[in-house]
């Protein structure tokens, strides 16, 4: 079966009213769990060690100072914390490092179903709903305490991941590709952002595609990490490709995440004795989160070496 590390520390940061990455998310996350096998895993709280590893102390203290007593306080126009934000992303990030500690050991496949996301956190700059970039530290968790030399970061999120670009940039290790449409924001994402060593893939979609053009730009980008052998995977498991999600315009359904799954552990299993942990990211039509991480899990669950 495969792992799932929730906490309901999650359910206590809260954004204001009819913001779209509020806490019904999770209980559609817990709706679409109901559906597909799995082993629920209380998330621990992560080490703020781990934080650093991608953030400097600035931005950790800058978090941790500015979180409210009371009520709700505004990092942006988008990015909101609140007495329990604090909690919930530590445990996010302690997830997710536990679910790398877990494949390390087991093989196990996991998908870390917390909140706040994480893709948007750039070094110094908390944005897009995200405080810190869970998925960029799990993939540094995996290097650093594992001792790995390849960890392969894959981000279907309908927005580019340009907190995890930023946070990997400099990082030879890791190789990052991001499909997400174009234009949306945050406005990154270009095919020539390439990194420091030529370690980052952005396959950038144009609004109103879906499977054929997803598939077109997935199947040759998977293919060429054959010959790189990643050692470990993390996956940006964003759900709002979804031609229901409202924040974006592709096409995507239920079977397109399957595939992506499928194929991320087709190479997993060829490359990394199967090793994935998928982070959730976005996915704000609450129905279509719930289906598409049901679709999501079995995948994961299916495939497991």
């Amino acid at each position: 079966m495969v792992d799932v590390y929730l906490h309901d520390a999650c359910k206590s940061h809260q954004t204001p009213p009819g913001h779209p990455e509020q806490i019904a998310r999770i209980e559609a996350v817990e709706n679409g769990l109901a559906t597909v096998p799995h082993t629920r895993i209380i998330a621990p709280l992560g080490d703020v060690q781990d934080l650093l590893r991608c953030h400097p102390q600035s931005h950790v203290d800058r978090i941790r100072r500015a979180i409210p007593s009371r009520g709700v306080v505004a990092l942006d126009g988008d990015t909101f914390l609140s007495p329990g934000s604090w909690d919930a992303a530590l445990h996010a990030v302690g997830g997710a490092t536990a679910a790398v500690d877990a494949a390390m050991a087991s093989g196990r496949r996991a998908f870390v179903a917390t909140r706040p996301p994480g893709h948007h956190a750039e070094r110094e700059t908390p944005m897009g709903f995200c405080l810190f970039g869970t998925a960029a530290i799990a993939a540094k968790h995996a290097l650093d305490h594992h001792g790995l030399s390849r960890v392969a970061v894959l981000d279907f999120d309908v927005h580019h991941g340009n907190g995890t670009q930023d946070l990997l940039w400099d990082e030879p290790r890791c190789r990052f590709i991001s499909s997400h449409q174009m234009p949306l924001y945050p406005g990154t994402g270009r095919p020539d952002e390439r990194g420091a060593h030529g370690q980052i893939t952005n396959l950038p979609l144009p609004g109103g595609s879906g499977t054929a053009a997803m598939r077109a730009a997935w199947q040759p980008a998977l293919h060429a990490l054959t010959t790189w052998r990643p050692e470990f995977i993390i996956v940006s498991a964003g759900f709002d490709a979804h031609r229901a999600d409202p924040l974006a315009g592709l096409t995507w359904t239920e079977d397109d995440f399957a595939w992506i799954t499928r194929a991320i552990c087709d190479l997993a299993r060829e490359c990394c004795q199967g090793r994935v942990v998928s982070v959730l990211e976005g996915g704000y039509d609450l129905d279509a989160l719930a289906d598409s991480v049901a679709a999501h899990i079995e995948e994961l669950g299916r495939t497991a070496a």
